[in-house]
């Protein structure tokens, strides 16, 4: 799939700075909106895991950025886990799919572990295809 029409600039105006994991969220966001063919700000629920403490939690400000989905409008949650982990269910539709990270990005996280490497991962990131970045499952029926 395409990447999102959400420039980095505007990313990092709305966050503050640029990192990975944002990244990870306008990306994860944007392939499930269309992945999804769902309606972005009403037509879409976000569930996300693994992301309770900084930096994983600016992942949660790429959903809500690609998404529309706000904590206000209360269609995206947040729960606790190791791993970083999102369901997106569109409401029109009932279809649904989990994103989750593919090994070789933990590991390129791992590394990025000050500013200027996690900038860097970041612009790389932003470039690369969702599916070269996620694990995709589902597209199935929520029972």
């Amino acid at each position: 799939m395409k990447r999102q029409e959400i420039s980095l600039k505007r990313a990092v105006d709305f966050h503050g700075h640029l990192g990975p994991y944002l990244v990870l969220g306008l990306t994860m966001g944007s392939y499930a909106l269309k992945k999804l063919k769902a309606r972005a700000h009403f037509g879409l629920e976000v569930k996300v895991w693994g992301v309770k403490f900084k930096p994983r939690s600016c992942l949660v400000d790429g959903l809500q950025l690609s998404t529309g989905c706000t904590y206000g409008k209360g269609n995206i949650r947040k729960y606790n886990g190791r791993f970083i982990k999102a369901s997106f269910l569109n409401c029109d539709t009932d279809k649904s799919i989990e994103l989750t990270l593919r090994d070789k990005i933990i590991e390129k996280l791992s590394l990025a572990c000050d500013d200027e490497a996690s900038e860097k991962f970041a612009r790389e990131l932003f470039k690369m295809r969702a599916e070269d970045i996620f694990i995709v499952q589902g597209n199935r029926l929520r029972r």
